[in-house]
């Protein structure tokens, strides 16, 4: 059996209109890295907040909805869905 994955989106709690998008199969502990600042690309917009968490059964299909929403038409898709 498959570990399951997560996508997650997090919401800067400090400049509402910045989002991130990633996968992991640990959410809480992703989120705890992003606020601490491990991460470049989010170490700037720090603290972050889970605005949204959606379940996959496995890491292939997580990854491929990760990439999605960080496309044009992913974008368009979170805002009209997540916001």
């Amino acid at each position: 059996m498959q570990a399951r994955r997560w996508v997650y989106v997090l919401k800067s709690v400090v400049e509402s209109s910045r989002y991130y998008v990633g996968s992991t199969s640990d959410v809480q502990g992703r989120l705890e890295e992003h606020n601490s600042g491990i991460c470049r690309h989010t170490n700037k917009h720090r603290p972050w907040a889970i605005h949204v968490v959606i379940e996959f059964p496995d890491e292939r299909r997580a990854v491929a909805f990760e990439e999605y929403l960080k496309s044009g038409s992913g974008r368009a898709f979170a805002k009209r869905h997540f916001e």
